[in-house]
């Protein structure tokens, strides 16, 4: 408790760091399908079929029990519902499954915990991932009955600002947020620009500690 009590005072001085634009947005709505692009919406579109075939590339590159050990986690079918997370502060993981071709990328990669926030923002949610060489910035928007959108862009490295949604393709980010336990969250990002062939982010909520 100790350690999760010392990452919220982190996350409080952590969420001023990233300098974002006003709206995230170039246009603000709450109906996700008139701010996607239209490389996102196929990135969505075909999200199950990419989520399976990174996890069987990860498996054939002999990192089955990683996956196994993670359980539903890595399973695309795992959603319990109803869609909706929670407002608030987050221990997040980010997991790279698959590699890209060419790029000398593991096919499993669990990235170090970190920090996360959900916070309400004019009828939808902001999301921030803090700390590590990949963060996220962006927008929860609502989705059908067990999945909520999440639009957002990649602020990498040392940088200090993120760019607008629908500003760069490659930092452009798409994925479905939706419920995998009591209190355990993921954002499944089908199809990522950079190493990978899918981004998970595990999110499990400080206030219930490692809950599963």
């Amino acid at each position: 408790m100790r350690v999760l009590a010392a990452l919220a005072v982190v996350a409080c001085a952590a969420c001023s760091v990233i300098e974002q634009p006003s709206g995230l947005i170039p246009r603000w709505t709450t109906a996700w399908k008139q701010v996607a692009t239209t490389n996102d919406r196929q990135r969505l579109a075909d999200w199950r079929s990419n989520f399976l075939s990174a996890v069987d590339a990860a498996k054939k590159a002999g990192h089955g029990a990683d996956i196994a050990q993670e359980g539903p986690l890595f399973d695309p079918d795992s959603t319990t519902g109803p869609a909706g997370i929670p407002n608030g502060l987050f221990r997040c993981r980010l997991f790279k499954i698959g590699s890209k071709p060419s790029t000398g990328s593991p096919a499993y990669l669990a990235g170090a915990p970190s920090l996360c926030r959900v916070k309400a923002q004019r009828g939808l949610q902001r999301f921030n991932k803090y700390g590590g060489q990949q963060r996220y910035v962006g927008l929860i928007f609502p989705g059908d009955a067990v999945h909520q959108v999440f639009l957002g862009t990649l602020v990498l490295g040392d940088e200090s600002r993120a760019l607008q949604y629908g500003q760069d393709e490659l930092r452009d980010s798409a994925g479905y947020v939706d419920r995998i336990g009591s209190n355990r969250w993921r954002i499944v990002m089908p199809q990522p620009h950079f190493e990978s062939l899918l981004d998970v982010i595990e999110l499990v909520p400080i206030s219930s500690g490692e809950s599963r």
